[in-house]
């Protein structure tokens, strides 16, 4: 309930996509803390990720939103897909993002499907290589939307007219 009076309130879509819990061995025994890893987007064409530490859950998701919402990124979109196929690494891990036709859906797991629709894409088909770990998947997908051009981007870096 208060997930959703929170949704309506920001204009963000907002997916977790890794909490984690550390400990730390003191006196007393283990002090758990707590790590969060959020996707942040519009769904209109700007996304980024945001990571949050503190010792209980709610804050670490809060802190990880705020921090995602400071490093929104604008994405280059052709309708609902992306305008041409693209590859992002981050660590071990390698996402490949290739343009999809209308109805196709978003083809992806679940850390770079949480990139994609928080972007606001619709349709795409994307593999992923090496790693499967969720929060290197997640910055290699933020990285690759990142290296996206439109045509008119392209023909104006090489100096040709279209």
């Amino acid at each position: 309930m208060a997930s959703e009076n929170r949704k309506e309130k920001s204009e963000f879509i907002d997916k977790v996509v890794r909490v984690n819990r550390c400990s730390a061995t003191v006196k007393g025994g283990r002090r758990f803390s707590f790590t969060a890893l959020v996707v942040v987007g519009d769904g209109k064409g700007r996304v980024a990720w945001g990571y949050g530490k503190a010792n209980e859950v709610p804050p670490a998701v809060n802190k990880a939103l705020q921090d995602g919402q400071r490093k929104l990124a604008p994405v280059c979109l052709d309708k609902n897909t992306i305008p041409h196929a693209v590859e992002g690494t981050f660590g071990a891990s390698r996402v490949k993002l290739i343009p999809a036709r209308p109805g196709t859906g978003v083809i992806a797991g679940a850390a770079v499907r949480a990139v994609c629709e928080a972007a606001g894409i619709r349709d795409i088909l994307t593999k992923s290589y090496g790693s499967a770990n969720q929060t290197n998947l997640v910055k290699a997908t933020v990285e690759a939307l990142n290296q996206l051009r439109t045509k008119e981007q392209v023909a104006n870096l090489r100096g040709v007219e279209l």
